[in-house]
C-alpha cells in the first residue's frame, strides 16, 4: 500500500477526521437536486463513478436508486466497510481498491456522473493532473449522449477553500507541504491542497465547463478542537 493509502487506512480505523455516518452526504443530495431542477436530469439507471468513495455513503445510496456505481477507494478499511454496508442494503456496487491519482480501468465516454467529495485534495500535483485527465476521459461527452453542444456528463467536486480561512493561513505558514498551497496535518501525516477561487477555476476550466461554484463553511472536530473548514462546491460538465 502507498503512503497515502496507509495514512487513510489508519484514519478510517481511528476516525480522528472522518465520520462513521451511513447516509448520503448532504452536499451530494444538493447536487442531485440541482441536476433534477436545472438540468431536468433524472439520476436513475446512470453510470456513476465515486472517487474516494470511503465507506460507501454516496455509492450505496446511488446504487439503491437504480444506478450502476463504481467506487474507488485507497483505504482497505473503508472499502471493507462499504462492501459490508452494500450487502446489508442488498445493493450492488463495483468497489475497487485503488488510487484516484492513477489511471482508471474504465472505458472512454462511459460515465454519466463523477463524484469527488473532498478526495482529490490529498493528491500531489502529478496525481491531480492524471485525475483530471482521467475524469475528462471517462465522462460522457455531448456527442456520446446525443445532446446539444455544451452538455455532457456531470462532475461534482467539493474542494478545500483557501480564501478567508485563518486556520488554513496558519497551517500553510506553520506546516507547509512540498507543493504549492499544501500543508501537512502532522497528527495524521496527511497533506492537503487548498484552492483560491481563481486557482480552482484556472485548474478545472482546462477540462470542464463550470456550471455552478459556491463557497460553503462547516466545522470539524479534530483532537478535541473545532476547526472552521471552507469548501468550494462545484458542478461541472464537459
Amino acid at each position: 500500500m502507498t503512503h497515502q493509502g496507509n495514512v487513510w487506512d489508519k484514519e478510517y480505523r481511528s476516525q480522528k477526521f472522518v465520520t462513521n455516518k451511513e447516509g448520503p452526504q448532504a452536499d451530494t443530495l444538493r447536487f442531485l437536486k440541482f441536476l433534477k431542477k436545472v438540468g431536468k436530469y433524472r439520476v436513475e439507471d446512470r453510470a456513476i463513478l465515486d472517487l474516494g468513495c470511503g465507506t460507501g455513503r454516496n455509492s450505496n445510496y446511488l446504487a439503491d436508486l437504480g444506478n450502476k456505481v463504481i467506487g474507488i477507494e485507497i483505504a482497505k478499511t473503508a472499502l471493507s466497510l462499504a462492501k459490508t454496508r452494500a450487502k446489508e442494503m442488498e445493493v450492488e456496487v463495483d468497489y475497487r481498491l485503488g488510487d484516484i491519482g492513477e489511471k482508471y480501468d474504465i472505458a472512454d465516454d462511459s460515465i454519466d456522473i463523477v463524484l469527488d467529495i473532498t478526495s482529490s485534495n490529498s493528491l500531489n500535483e502529478k496525481g491531480r493532473e492524471i485525475y483530471l485527465e482521467e475524469v475528462n476521459r471517462v465522462l460522457k461527452s455531448p456527442t456520446s449522449l446525443g445532446l446539444r453542444r455544451g452538455e455532457g456528463g456531470y462532475f461534482f467536486v467539493r474542494a478545500l477553500c483557501k480564501d478567508g480561512n485563518k486556520n488554513v493561513k496558519n497551517l500553510l505558514k506553520a506546516s507547509p507541504g512540498r507543493e504549492y498551497d499544501t500543508y501537512i496535518i502532522k497528527d495524521i501525516g496527511l497533506t492537503e491542497r487548498v484552492f483560491s477561487r481563481d486557482d480552482f477555476i484556472k485548474m478545472y476550466s482546462k477540462y470542464f465547463k463550470i456550471l455552478h461554484l459556491e463557497k460553503k463553511t462547516s466545522y470539524s472536530t479534530f483532537s478535541d478542537r473545532i476547526y472552521k473548514r471552507d469548501y468550494w462546491l462545484a458542478y461541472l460538465t464537459k
